[in-house]
């Protein structure tokens, strides 16, 4: 089917933007995905183009956004990398991978971002959006834009807000957080900067984490329905469930709310953090705080501490040992309990080499460096990755059946001048982690699988094994599913958007 034709058959499709980033359209893109799921339609979340070190791998191995792979949960179907044609993994330096249909198909400067991949990048996306409605044609596209839809400096090479807008026709609405303050400035700023062809399309304003009694918003309301003639559909009030982060800035802010924790765990908060969502199922741990470790300390205050993927190891490694965190992790190691996740687990080995310079080593000095040295293990950036949904049974702590996801170019291997540090598998598959006891007590782990700690089996036993070191009762790792604790919060996010909102307005 030609989409261009075909667009006054299909389902009037919902956009939500936003007047900055950070304002909450990802949730408000979650929380009408499972809405109108809930009112038996057929909602497929869609984002042309995402900027995020946060990924999930689709069934066909396709690289993609954590938080469309989350939207689709929402909409109750599998995620797919169509739902996010574009993903640009920042690198630092200015410098992104460019990801296309899930897979990684080159490195760019934000300098020359649109002028190599602009109309490669408008291609793709109308390419996901043509495959989207030919396999789903009585889907409803729920829509989420990038950040503000008035950048005036970027807006004639906009890909991901207002001209996929006016493509698809889109009845859009514009998301504000009141919590920021200068809310009616954000308001009526972003619609003026907007052409009168764009802002027709704009069918309805949210005002987003409202705190205290939402009848004392209620001038504010009128004004802004008064000045703008757009009606206010929803008044989303504070919500304090553990919903994903918006993106990595997002992680300092966010606090643990128990008065006394029994468990309590230290992130490293690397420069270059990847998959940020692999802690999840921990935030929702009843017993467990997290704390967010940016600078070197003692860390004998954790119970186990997690050092998590990187997207530039080789440049995250050399930020440890400056820091003097290296030095602080090799202290803990001595009777604490570490586990690396991915570039994490790298981290913890003996030596890191980066021969194409795909890690972050920017001299011949830092294509070979040496790493914290608690495993001892050698690790090789390729020159490719390899993106794919893996399974396995795990050995360590206990024997479960594993699905998660892999994000990794390299080759790992046994450093065998280091004899004295002896490993064991934690899989059957021995290539996807290891893990050794110390002497003092404690263990030192690392996987190459993203997602572990959602395997509720194997997370409730490794918390376990925690406890009762601490002399803390088991818990039963039976009642603790997080797959079941996310649907939950999905629903509980829905509910309390659809109080709150006149989503009729949209699909009627």
């Amino acid at each position: 089917m030609e989409l261009e034709a075909k667009l006054h058959e299909i389902k009037k499709p919902i956009m939500v933007l936003g007047t900055s980033s950070g304002a909450g359209k990802s949730l408000t893109v979650t929380a009408i995905c499972r809405i109108l799921k809930n009112l038996g339609e057929e909602p497929i979340p869609f984002k042309g183009q995402n900027m995020s070190n946060n990924a999930w791998v689709d069934w066909e191995g396709g690289e993609m956004a954590y938080s469309q792979a989350l939207q689709a949960f929402a909409c109750g179907i599998n995620p797919s990398a169509e739902m996010n044609p574009i993903l640009l993994k920042p690198q630092g330096n200015s410098i992104s991978e460019v990801i296309h249909l899930g897979k990684s198909i080159g490195t760019t400067t934000a300098q020359n971002y649109y002028k190599d991949w602009f109309i490669p990048g408008w291609e793709v996306i109308k390419k996901s959006l043509k495959s989207i409605y030919e396999g789903n044609p009585n889907c409803r596209l729920i829509i989420e834009g990038a950040g503000s839809p008035v950048e005036m400096n970027l807006i004639h090479r906009d890909l991901t807000n207002l001209r996929v807008a006016k493509y698809l026709n889109a009845n859009c609405i514009l998301v504000t957080d009141i919590e920021r303050g200068g809310v009616f400035a954000q308001i009526i700023g972003t619609l003026e900067l907007m052409k009168p062809e764009e802002k027709k399309l704009i069918k309805g304003i949210i005002i987003n984490r409202f705190r205290g009694d939402l009848s004392l918003f209620e001038d504010g309301k009128k004004w802004i329905e008064n000045k703008t003639q757009i009606p206010v559909i929803g008044i989303i009030p504070w919500l304090n469930d553990s919903f994903p982060p918006e993106d990595s800035l997002d992680l300092l802010e966010r606090k643990s709310h128990l008065n006394n924790p029994e468990l309590k765990i230290g992130i490293v908060k690397l420069p270059s953090i990847s998959n940020f969502s692999d802690f999840d199922p921990l935030e929702n741990e009843e017993s467990i705080e997290i704390e967010w470790v940016i600078k070197s300390q003692s860390l004998n205050q954790f119970d186990f501490v997690i050092l998590p993927g990187s997207k530039q190891t080789i440049k995250d490694q050399l930020f440890l040992e400056k820091s003097g965190l290296s030095d602080d992790i090799r202290e803990y190691s001595n009777k604490g309990n570490i586990i690396g996740i991915c570039g994490g687990l790298q981290m913890l080995g003996t030596v890191l080499e980066d021969p194409f310079l795909k890690e972050g080593s920017k001299t011949n000095l830092e294509k070979k460096i040496r790493g914290i040295g608690l495993l001892p293990l050698k690790t090789t950036f390729l020159a490719q990755k390899i993106t794919r949904q893996t399974y396995s049974k795990s050995i360590w702590p206990c024997s479960s059946e594993i699905n998660e996801l892999e994000i990794q170019n390299r080759i790992t291997e046994l450093d065998k001048s280091q004899k004295s540090l002896k490993i064991m598998p934690i899989f059957k598959d021995a290539e996807l982690g290891w893990y050794r006891e110390n002497e003092g007590g404690g263990t030192i782990a690392g996987t190459y699988l993203h997602g572990i700690f959602e395997n509720d089996e194997w997370r409730a036993q490794y918390i376990n094994e925690i406890r009762k070191n601490k002399k803390l009762p088991t818990v039963d790792k039976k009642t603790r599913s997080y797959k079941i604790k996310r649907e939950s919060i999905i629903d509980n996010l829905a509910n309390e958007f659809n109080k709150h909102l006149n989503i009729a307005s949209l699909i009627n």
